[in-house]
């Protein structure tokens, strides 16, 4: 199924979207300190701002990110997932969802995807520290976007 969203040059939109688009930038950043503060400020009516507000939206960079998963397998020992995530978020990788198994024969399969835009090295450098670890086996990537 195709996207209904699009990404277009902001030389192409009718100004009434950029406008509100600095509307929503003026509240955010609090200096206008409501809807019609803002639509005054740049020049728009309130109406137009509540028509657009929910469809107009700026790519931000603090919201992207790379994303990695990865996968591997733990000894039932207590602290030793713990000590797994420490080695991750030592490397710069911010968590994202951890899913981890019940232990079955004393093992449990845990799958991590985490936010890889700020690891300091390479990605198999922190599956090579993830290895280290006693009790923890195959640490493998899965994905990488």
């Amino acid at each position: 199924m195709r996207s209904k969203y699009l990404l277009v040059d902001r030389e192409m939109l009718p100004e009434c979207y950029l406008k509100v688009m600095d509307a929503k930038e003026l509240i955010l950043s609090g200096k206008a300190k409501d809807v019609s503060e803002a639509s005054k400020m740049v020049g728009i009516a309130r109406s137009t701002y509540y028509k657009y507000k929910d469809y107009v939206f700026s790519p931000n960079t603090d919201t992207e990110c790379r994303k990695a998963v990865i996968s591997f397998s733990l000894y039932h020992k207590s602290g030793l997932l713990s000590e797994a995530l420490n080695v991750i978020s030592g490397t710069g990788a911010n968590i994202l969802t951890i899913t981890q198994n019940l232990p079955v024969n004393q093992r449990a399969n845990v799958v991590i995807s985490m936010d890889v835009s700020h690891v300091n090295g390479e990605i198999a450098t922190l599956l090579e520290l993830l290895g280290s670890i006693d009790g923890v086996n195959s640490a493998k990537l899965l994905a990488i976007e």
